[in-house]
């Protein structure tokens, strides 16, 4: 009995000293943060803040200079912390990078991340992306403290998934300038709440010169201007589909399908920062643009 009592006391020793060392090795482990960036509601909220209006095209971001400061505010509030990267979600047609996002996705510890931009110019996918990142992080134990500045109700499950595997979650906001810009049941579900103000963000925001904004968003283009960008949509159409795409679109010529219709207007419509609806001469022209581009490549 003297013996077994004695073997009882010896494991019990040694696994007391593995629970010593554990907990020694994880008292030298960093915590580890990450900073979670909803494109679509900064833009918004920061935009209607600084330079009174939500439309991308009527202010400029300095999204570098905006980065940094979010690292340095995180680096204060975590201070033993260390960051792992800055995920940075936003729409774009077909999930190709805009040059300002290109830009920001080539800035270090930043990691771009795309979903869709519909005909309304709403991002679709951004939530499940924000979902799947913060889910895998927090499971994996890659972070212990995750950042989120958004407002959408569709955030919620995000953080719950982050939170199941031991994650706490921080969410960030921006002022608004009446009522409130994030959904009260996201506010309820995360660990902490913190909101920056018009004075963090104006270095940041600078609204465009009405010259400059009416000489972009007003002036009536010419149908050759029109024609040229319908080529250069057609190029960047054929560079992502490929030939046998083209090849199932050119028996319907002259008349493209619905949702190929569509994406080639409202793409058009951003690079020529001029609404085609109800121009029926240069929804021709577009279309000719784009025809003539794919018929020369054949």
């Amino acid at each position: 009995m003297n013996d077994d009592l004695a073997a009882l006391a010896a494991r019990i020793d040694h696994t007391n000293e593995l629970l010593q060392r554990m907990l020694a090795e994880v008292a030298k482990t960093p915590s580890t943060h990450a900073i979670f960036v909803d494109a679509g509601y900064l833009y918004a909220a920061a935009g209607r803040l600084v330079a009174g209006t939500e439309d991308r095209r009527a202010f400029d971001l300095d999204a570098e200079g905006l980065i940094d400061a979010l690292i340095d505010r995180a680096r204060t509030i975590f201070a033993d912390s260390r960051l792992l990267r800055v995920y940075w979600y936003d729409g774009a047609r077909r999930r190709i990078h805009t040059a300002e996002q290109q830009s920001i996705a080539e800035l270090p510890d930043v990691k771009v991340r795309l979903g869709n931009l519909n005909a309304n110019n709403q991002q679709k996918g951004v939530d499940s992306l924000i979902r799947s990142d913060l889910e895998s992080l927090a499971r994996h134990r890659a972070i212990s403290d995750a950042a989120l500045l958004g407002g959408d109700e569709d955030l919620v499950s995000a953080v719950e998934a982050a939170q199941g595997y031991g994650a706490r979650v921080h969410l960030w906001g921006i002022e608004a300038p009446e009522g409130r810009n994030q959904a009260e049941p996201l506010l309820w579900e995360v660990d902490s709440q913190r909101t920056f103000d018009l004075e963090f963000f104006k270095p940041y925001v600078s609204r465009r010169t009405a010259a400059a904004y009416e000489a972009t968003a007003g002036a009536r283009p010419t149908r050759e201007d029109v024609r040229f960008v319908g080529a250069q949509i057609a190029a960047k159409w054929l560079s992502a589909r490929g030939r046998e795409a083209l090849v199932e679109l050119l028996p319907g010529h002259p008349y493209l399908p619905g949702s190929v219709d569509q994406d080639l207007l409202v793409e058009a419509e951003g690079l020529l920062q001029y609404s085609l609806r109800g121009q029926a001469d240069l929804r021709r022209s577009l279309r000719d643009g784009f025809w003539e581009h794919l018929q020369t490549q054949y």
